[in-house]
């Protein structure tokens, strides 16, 4: 079985998505994304065996199924008797690895819980530790194994793209896959910092960042030109050899050779100057100013560092935080905090180290890495990133110079970080400890589900759910409900709460019922509690009869607290009155801490809901008829729009006339035309 590129895109399917059986082996090739050479694997076929270990869990049934491992390099993985993974680890000897599990003997109670609850185990044998190295990273990223260091907020970086498809290139923030050809300057630790550099760069350089449809149909320069921001190369304002020349300076300048663009344009100013051409002098200036004020903002320049990254870790409190720095080209691109959930006994080293082998599954490697404390087997993991890489990859530990400054930087920002986190757990657990007060609730909730709906007189209706947990807010856990039913009335705000109802914990006892379609108190595959202590509703009575009746029906009204919010006397924040099961509604102190959380909570629903709602809207308003054809893509769709210049026209046109269209076959034709004359 060979891995290529191709694997890499399957391999990132969100957790979510994944079913709950066992990998089999072409889930496990889908899985393993190096970018550098092919790696071949051969996974073991256990199924033949499963009889050895019916019955058996723990140590008992590692000894079974030890018996018939072979002394080489590989990839495990443990499971539980539902299947979900427990644990995926790498091996140099797969025998001596998971023999050591099979003594009984451990040194942290992490392990022998994780063995304990352990029912079978899969392997896959790989020619190397290194290839081993690579899809363990891949397979933990996936699978989200409760055991295994898990990386959070892994969203990808955004860069600059300068395009090289035009004759007239523009600057672009870019985000995903490399599809376009061009230069990607990067990465950048957010969105904004793209957005400042790219307005600083069109006043260095003057580069357009228009579309090119947009480019194609200017008759007279925009306003980006008007405010000197845009050489206007759409109308002719510049030549193309004159707008290239621009281009080249941008992409030195993005390269690490600032001096090199900032003293040509020096000396072009002053030539300018002598030659008593002030205005073309001022606008030299006022792109030296701007290239001035984008170094500005990008902190510490190391002058002896090309290209590097930099990680530091600090743990406390029972929780990590690993700080990245991104320099490249010799300018630092900003840095990004990481909270990655792993078990509290574990120590430093293996923490980062796990870390960066799934930092860089689907991310370039620089050439250097640096980092503030040794990790595990740190000569393997540059091995394996320089394989990935195509290219030679260090990994250090500075210890002395402008490295070893970057570095304590990096770790000061780091503690601070987690201090700051550590300090907002803190304040969110008292919150929830006085919501628990306040609703009579045993313990402090652990996961709290907030819902709401969005409308505009019935259309494009939009259910939404938000969850909050002791760290605040859990966004990856959010969910929208398109209202489908057709039998509610348009505006029926009670017809549609009952729908979220019943689709959300229908499938909720689903996935995490027992047989008997139980509430089971199991968490996700990320540690995170699958079921809610708590759901908040925006609404009053009518709402709340409406939600324990689905809740009674689906045998889950004692699994779980519904408590309505209603709106307070004119709609006033501070005067909202709840509703519980058995109580009579009550309001809260206008000043109660508690009170402005649930506020904070109701809020958060409201914006999820009405972003949903607007973007259904937008979607809607958006489509053209042309969408509801089947056998009609965007290349087609795209020609015809371009031929009659609209759906309506497109909608009158004869067979005779759609056939005219380049890349419309008669019977493409034909479809169109029956399509809007199907009841003449």
């Amino acid at each position: 079985m060979t891995i290529g590129e191709n694997g890499k895109a399957r391999g990132r399917a969100a957790a979510d998505d994944l079913p709950e059986t066992d990998l089999d082996d072409d889930a496990v090739d889908e899985a393993v994304a190096p970018t550098g050479p092919d790696v071949s694997f051969t996974a073991i076929d256990w199924s033949s065996h499963a009889g050895d270990a019916d019955g058996k869990v723990g140590a008992e049934v590692i000894q079974t199924l030890v018996k018939r491992l072979p002394n080489a390099p590989g990839v495990y993985r443990m499971m539980n008797a539902t299947g979900d993974v427990l644990y995926v680890g790498k091996a140099r000897s797969l025998k001596k690895r998971v023999t050591q599990y099979a003594q009984g003997r451990f040194h942290t109670n992490r392990i022998g819980r994780m063995v304990r609850e352990t029912a079978t185990m899969e392997f896959v044998v790989t020619r190397t530790e290194i290839e081993a190295l690579l899809l363990e990273a891949n397979l933990i990223k996936r699978l989200r194994p409760r055991f295994n260091v898990l990386m959070r907020d892994d969203k990808s970086f955004p860069y600059i793209l300068i395009t090289d498809d035009h004759p007239s290139p523009g600057i672009y923030k870019h985000r995903g896959a490399r599809s376009r050809k061009g230069d990607y300057f990067g990465p950048f630790a957010s969105a904004q910092a793209v957005g400042r550099t790219i307005n600083s760069l069109q006043r260095a350089f003057l580069l357009r960042s228009c579309t090119d449809s947009f480019f194609e149909n200017r008759t007279r320069p925009c306003l980006l030109f008007q405010i000197k921001r845009c050489a206007a190369p759409c109308t002719g304002e510049i030549s193309h050899a004159d707008y290239a020349a621009l281009v080249s300076e941008a992409k030195d300048f993005l390269s690490g050779r600032s001096q090199k663009v900032k003293s040509e344009i020096s000396v072009a100013m002053q030539h300018a100057s002598d030659e008593l051409d002030f205005e073309r002098a001022a606008i030299y200036r006022d792109r030296l100013a701007a290239l001035s004020h984008v170094q500005s903002h990008q902190g510490i320049n190391p002058q002896s560092i090309e290209e590097a990254d930099v990680f530091a870790i600090h743990q406390e409190g029972g929780q990590t935080c690993i700080q990245v720095f991104f320099f490249r080209t010799g300018q630092n691109w900003g840095n990004r905090a990481y909270f990655p959930k792993a078990d509290p006994a574990l120590e430093a080293a293996e923490v980062l180290g796990s870390f960066l082998a799934q930092f860089y599954d689907d991310k370039p490697t620089p050439r250097s890495v640096l980092l503030s404390h040794a990790v595990d087997e740190q000569d393997l993991l540059a091995e394996a990133l320089t394989t990935r890489a195509g290219r030679k990859v260090s990994i250090s530990v500075p210890q002395r110079g402008e490295k070893k400054d970057l570095a304590d930087n990096a770790l000061q920002n780091a503690r601070e970080a987690l201090g700051r986190r550590l300090a907002e757990t803190s304040t969110q657990a008292r919150l929830l400890a006085g919501f628990a007060e306040t609703f009579g609730l045993e313990n402090a909730p652990q996961r709290i589900e907030i819902y709401d709906n969005s409308h505009i007189m019935g259309t494009n209706a939009v259910g939404a759910m938000v969850v909050a947990g002791q760290e605040g807010f859990v966004k990856n856990q959010y969910r929208k409900f398109n209202i489908r039913s057709t039998d509610i009335t348009p505006g029926d705000d009670f017809g549609m709460m009952r729908e979220v109802m019943e689709r959300r914990f229908s499938r909720l006892l689903k996935e995490h019922g027992d047989e008997q379609g139980e509430a089971l108190e199991e968490p996700a595959s990320d540690g995170f509690p699958a079921w809610p202590d708590v759901i908040l509703i925006d609404g009053g009575q009518g709402q709340m009869t409406a939600v324990r009746k689905i809740l009674a029906d689906l045998g889950i009204e004692d699994r779980v607290v519904a408590i309505g919010i209603a709106k307070g006397q004119d709609r006033e924040a501070g005067r909202e009155r709840f509703f519980q099961r058995d109580k009579a509604s009550f309001t809260l102190p206008v000043r109660d801490p508690v009170l402005y959380f649930i506020q904070r909570l109701r809020d958060e629903a409201h914006r999820f809901a009405i972003g949903s709602h607007r973007a259904r809207r937008k979607k809607e308003m958006i489509k053209s008829p042309l969408d509801e054809i089947s056998g009609i893509g965007p290349g087609r769709k795209r020609a015809l729009l371009l031929h009659f210049g609209t759906a309506k026209a497109v909608s009158r046109a004869a067979v005779e006339d759609l056939m005219t269209v380049e890349g419309i076959s008669e019977r493409v034709a034909r479809l169109v035309y029956d399509h809007f004359h199907e009841n003449r």
